[in-house]
């Protein structure tokens, strides 16, 4: 099996590679290629270095993150997995360095904000994930009830209980073989999350003699964790909404230059140091970073207690496991080492297996814990071990929607009913489901917690003529928000007027003191929106629901007829330059949506203060376990996350529309990425670098290489069968490739690269990110002026240009005096002498040279050749 990237007509990546970790290395490099700009933000989201390049207001993140200690956490976790998870994850980061460079220099948002990449850490994939599920759990609703509580009572505390701002609108739901037309089981679903540009999952496929897995991976992340397909098994998730984070009211005095913190025991040293986060067009800002027995201090003398710090662990182990799984019992297996964040799981296997569980690691502790902070001194909030994760028996169609039920016992906040029991609802209607069928559930738009806001029309009198109608027409909707629908646009601003009279009753829980990081959770509109049928369902004494029913209907009647709900619901994708969506020479698409919060369909606004969507499916999926090649997937906007790129958003008309992309498994009808580069010179002819076919090109390969003019390249002595062995090899791995270059369709050179992070002259000097090593070879022919020096120009674009890796590595032996003199006239600074090991065993005296973009295009190479140095180049 050959190192190779496919792809399929939307862009979508299909990898395969010789082992896990050559297929983990080309995963790095392709997310590089494809997502750079979204890496290296993710990246500096948790070392907390965003404000040096995007401002002031990515200070309060950068803050947050430095005092919760991610980094610091992320390097220990790494630092505790086992050699072999290590080396793997270590191989992606190894690929993200090589191709990021090359990536970047397509991504427009580096130039904007003058970004300029640094080398990953072997850690930066655990901090990325840390990072992207640090909020998962919801830890700052804690600070919102605790400031009800002060402000409203105890008894107040569960008033707003329903699915947050901040929570997850995730769907799953599996079909066992018993009511599927196949006999064999499909699981579907949709993630919900913000909606980013570039968005958060990226479809690809991972495939190695050890396996063969498609699914939705995470840019930055090793693997398929969450959403797989491996052929004989399938697994999904969605949020548990579990809670597993604590947050504690701490004492803090200062002793001198030390600090101490209260806890059960009595005062206790607390370990302190200071940060200084960097701001673009502002001063730099100093930050004290305190961390006690509990754990790190967030601001205001609360700390966070979160399980990846206590523990050291994150659970990268079950990554590299998920993916050798064949049964259910293998995932089950691998995911009892699970961590962050406790997951809901989903899976089937061809042989009728069936798994619903909660994966993830929770602290057993009072409930008062997870109701709000708690005070750091009290020994009854200490964390007492570990509560067991739930299995259930599946024995018919199963969901899974952020509802309480297998994960009731682990949390204290559920998303509403509604989405879950409208999900079995649709499923028990039939018995011979199909994976191709998915998209009539994925799309769904019933609502059903339209009932609560529609009784209260009911009863209302002395209303104008307008109410009337209006009510009337209300009444008589079939309670579908689609987006050509102009009574689901009414339904919406009347629920809209509902919750802002309503959140005027609780405007003193606005203005609550929280770090700025944490402020859109202490939003009372916010809260009022999504927790309304709870605020209906009180009854509360001093709110005259009739009252402000009957002004809301008046308000939008007065207003006359609305615009269809697509005129004012249209997603809103986020990017951290508020980018477009859209280049400048391109027709924009209407992005009016169907949906609403507790639709399947589910697509997110504020309802008391926007009709804008920012949260909806940042996937959708269906898989099906008979036939692989009959799943489908589709993500909002598309496989590339470069604007402008034919594959950035080609996906988001079927996105729109609920509608599903095919997914291609077999490799003959999927086109290999192209490595080759051609350049037109004047009076020199066409040059064409082409990447080398061992099976087509091994002939004229090996009559070069052992030809007493490569004496230098050690060959000679190989056998036939040798050469060809390493020429194979070469072929297999991604971290080096070989070309021919072509002058007017006729071979002429032989040119070939390599990583050196996979290559033993990378022991020989400081590499940096990105490097190119390069050797070159002439093939035989009569001389001409200028010949070598053209061609290296050709070469020096493409990879310096073309392909932007910011430096070119050579290193020939030092015997070749032509070859050192070469380099050196071209622009290569000349370093250190080194010991090389040679192919076909021993080693050589090479001169280590370099070539930076640079200096390359100083001197006008991108444009003009190199002169002719002698009748001999």
């Amino acid at each position: 099996m050959n190192a190779r990237v496919y792809r399929d007509a939307y862009g979508v990546p299909h990898l395969q590679a010789v082992d896990p970790l050559a297929l983990v290395y080309l995963q790095g490099v392709n997310a590089a290629q494809d997502r750079a700009w979204q890496l290296e933000y993710e990246r500096r989201r948790f070392l907390g270095t965003t404000a040096a390049f995007l401002g002031p207001e990515a200070l309060p993140w950068d803050v947050f993150a430095r005092q919760a200690q991610l980094a610091d956490t992320a390097q220990r976790c790494f630092e505790n997995l086992d050699a072999e998870t290590q080396e793997w994850v270590t191989a992606y980061v190894e690929g993200v360095n090589h191709a990021l460079p090359g990536g970047a220099a397509r991504a427009p948002e580096f130039d904007q904000t003058g970004l300029q990449l640094e080398k990953w850490e072997p850690w930066a994939p655990l901090g990325i994930w840390l990072t992207i599920h640090i909020l998962f759990a919801g830890f700052p609703s804690k600070l919102w009830r605790t400031h009800v509580a002060k402000h409203l009572g105890d008894d107040h505390i569960d008033l707003f209980t329903s699915e947050g701002p901040r929570t997850a609108g995730s769907n799953g739901w599996l079909v066992p073989g018993t009511a599927t037309s196949t006999g064999q089981a499909v699981i579907a679903g949709d993630p919900h999350r913000f909606i980013e540009s570039p968005g958060v999952y990226q479809q690809i496929r991972l495939a190695c003699p050890e396996y063969d897995v498609l699914g939705l991976a995470i840019p930055g992340i090793p693997g398929l964790a969450h959403f797989g397909h491996a052929g004989k098994v399938a697994w999904s998730i969605t949020n548990a909404m579990a809670d597993y984070q604590d947050v504690y009211a701490e004492q803090i005095r200062r002793t001198g230059s030390s600090v101490e913190a209260l806890g059960p025991d009595g005062w206790a040293p607390a370990s302190r140091s200071v940060s200084v986060v960097e701001v673009a067009g502002a001063e730099p800002v100093e930050i004290e970073l305190i961390e006690t027995e509990r754990g790190p201090v967030i601001g205001d003398g609360l700390s966070l207690r979160y399980p990846p710090r206590v523990l050291g662990r994150l659970g990268f182990e079950a990554f590299p496991k998920l993916l050798k799984a064949t049964s259910v019992a293998d995932l089950d297996a691998a995911l009892d080492g699970w961590v962050e964040p406790v997951n809901v799981v989903l899976a089937a296997d061809v042989d009728g297996g069936l798994l619903h569980r909660v994966a993830g690691t929770v602290p057993r502790r009072t409930a008062a814990n997870r109701q709000r902070v708690v005070p750091a001194r009290e020994s009854e909030h200490q964390w007492d071990g570990w509560e067991p994760m739930p299995h259930a028996i599946i024995d018919g169609p199963e969901v899974m929607a952020n509802a309480r039920g297998i994960s009731g016992s682990l949390g204290s906040e559920f998303a509403s009913p509604h989405r879950a029991d409208r999900i079995r609802s649709l499923l028990s209607a039939r018995t011979d489901w199909t994976a191709k069928d998915m998209p009539e559930v994925h799309r769904d738009t019933w609502l059903g917690s339209a009932g609560q806001v529609l009784d209260l029309l009911v009863g209302l009198d002395e209303l104008s003529a307008e109410a009337v109608a209006l009510r009337k027409e209300l009444l008589e909707w079939d309670r579908r928000m689609d987006a050509t629908s102009s009574t689901a646009s009414a339904y919406a601003a009347v629920r809209k007027a509902i919750v802002s009279r309503l959140a005027d009753h609780f405007a003193v829980l606005e203005n609550g003191e929280v770090p700025e990081v944490f402020r859109p959770w202490m939003d009372p509109l916010n809260h009022v929106a999504y927790g309304l049928e709870n605020l209906l369902a009180a009854d509360l004494p001093d709110v005259n629901q009739s009252w402000i029913a009957r002004e809301a209907l008046e308000e939008v009647a007065a207003r006359g007829p609305r615009p269809p709900w697509g005129e004012t619901h249209q997603i809103a994708p986020l990017h951290p330059l508020d980018g477009p969506i859209f280049a400048a020479d391109e027709e924009p698409i209407d992005l009016g949506l169907s949906g609403d919060h507790h639709c399947v369909m589910s697509t997110s606004s504020v309802p008391g203060l926007t009709d804008i969507c920012l949260r909806a499916s940042a996937a959708r999926y269906a898989w099906d376990l008979a036939d692989r090649s009959a799943s489908a997937w589709v993500v909002p906007l598309g496989a590339s996350g470069i604007l402008g790129d034919a594959h950035h958003h080609d996906q988001l008309p079927l996105w729109l529309r609920g509608d599903l992309a095919p997914i291609v498994t077999d490799w003959d009808q999927l086109h290999r990425d192209d490595r080759t580069y051609t350049a037109e010179v004047e009076g020199f002819g066409t040059i064409r670098i082409i990447e080398s076919d061992p099976d087509r090109d091994l002939d004229l390969i090996r009559e070069w290489v052992t030809a007493e003019r490569a004496g230098f390249w050690g060959m000679g002595d190989l056998s036939d069968t040798e050469i060809g062995d390493v020429y194979r090899f070469l072929d297999s791995v991604p971290t080096h490739h070989v070309f021919l270059v072509h002058l007017d369709d006729v071979p002429v050179a032989l040119f070939q690269t390599y990583d050196p992070q996979a290559d033993p002259i990378g022991t020989s000097y400081d590499i940096q990110a990105g490097d190119i090593g390069a050797h070159f070879l002439i093939g035989p022919g009569d001389p001409r002026p200028g010949f070598t020096g053209t061609l290296l120009h050709a070469i020096g674009n493409y990879l310096l240009v073309d392909q932007a890796h910011p430096r070119l590595v050579s290193e020939p032996d030092t015997r070749n005096t032509r070859a050192v003199a070469r380099l050196h006239r071209t622009g290569f600074t000349l370093g250190p002498e080194v010991q090389v090991p040679l192919v076909a065993g021993g080693t050589k005296t090479a001169q280590l040279a370099f070539l930076t973009r640079e200096s390359f295009t100083a001197a006008g190479a991108t444009t003009e050749p190199p002169a002719a140095n002698s009748a001999t180049d």
